[in-house]
């Protein structure tokens, strides 16, 4: 059976999939068309339900838990992995902006439905200037006077402070110290027109290659590099180390309170639609 799956470049994904794509592990029965895209241009395949399989942001999968239901393996949440604001001097007068009524800043985001944007808006509900850019492209706006802040995820956590920017402010670990628990970024869903035992398969697959991956991390060294563009491998296996965790084999209780933290409180805020939904695949916490 041939399934379309699409997940991102970046480090951490490609670790997860090497070896479920390239057939190291049994995959039962199941082969894959890969489709290679940043993340919101997956939040926005997944908004069309067009693939079968998709990594993408938590943000997004409120808007489509009618078309996909969230598997327990592949997904990244923790601690000190979260979106950051950057910009390229005055950072206190930046924050400060941000929390006033006045004129807001213009920001540079990665995407409207990418989990970093709803953090901003929790954290700075007053910040609307904003602009959607490919992830990799913030750095650069931020250092051409384009916008005035950047909104960074991903390996830009890692090369921002070698181009000369500054941090505002760490959304993760604001996140972190509101709620105790791990940020959810991204999960892997499987669409609900696949039969529940299809979902299960995809679901044990996935497991399979992370622990594939964890039990031998350079057997994919290759093929992440291909996809790293100019990235080190030091800097490749930080991104994994950062994202890649026990969630990513499986979500758990702990990692299944957190997203419901995270959808309830943009239900609160009203960031997000009502979910009617069961989301999970195993089990039920909304």
């Amino acid at each position: 059976m041939k399934l379309t799956l699409g997940f991102s470049p970046c480090p951490n994904d490609t670790f997860i999939f090497d070896a479920m794509i390239h057939h190291k592990i049994d995959t039962e029965g199941l082969d894959f068309e890969v489709f290679y895209d940043d993340v919101e241009t997956l939040n926005q395949k997944a908004m069309r339900g067009q693939l079968d399989i998709t990594k993408l942001s938590y943000h997004a999968f409120a808007y489509v838990a009618d078309k996909y239901v969230l598997l327990d393996a592949g997904s990244a949440l923790g601690f000190g992995v979260g979106p950051m604001l950057i910009c390229k001097d005055d950072p206190e007068k930046l924050h400060a902006l941000l929390l006033a009524d006045g004129a807001q800043p213009k920001i540079g985001i990665p995407g409207k439905y990418t989990t970093a944007n709803f953090l901003l808006g929790t954290a700075f509900p007053n910040a609307t200037n904003k602009v959607e850019l490919v992830f990799s492209d913030i750095e650069d706006a931020v250092l051409e006077g384009r916008v005035d802040i950047g909104l960074i995820i991903h390996e830009n956590r890692f090369t921002y402070q070698d181009k000369g920017l500054k941090k505002i402010i760490d959304l993760g670990d604001y996140w972190e110290k509101q709620t105790g628990c791990a940020i959810p970024l991204g999960g892997i869903v499987a669409n609900r027109s696949l039969s529940l035992d299809v979902q299960h398969k995809i679901n044990r697959v996935i497991r399979r290659s992370v622990e594939f991956a964890f039990a031998d991390p350079k057997s994919g060294l290759e093929f992440i590099r291909s996809h790293a563009q100019e990235m080190s491998e030091e800097v490749m296996y930080k991104h994994i180390e950062l994202y890649v965790n026990k969630y990513s084999v499986d979500l758990g209780a702990e990692g299944k309170k957190a997203i419901k933290l995270l959808f309830d409180t943009a239900l609160e805020k009203h960031i997000i639609p009502q979910i009617k939904e069961d989301i999970f695949l195993t089990g039920s916490l909304i």
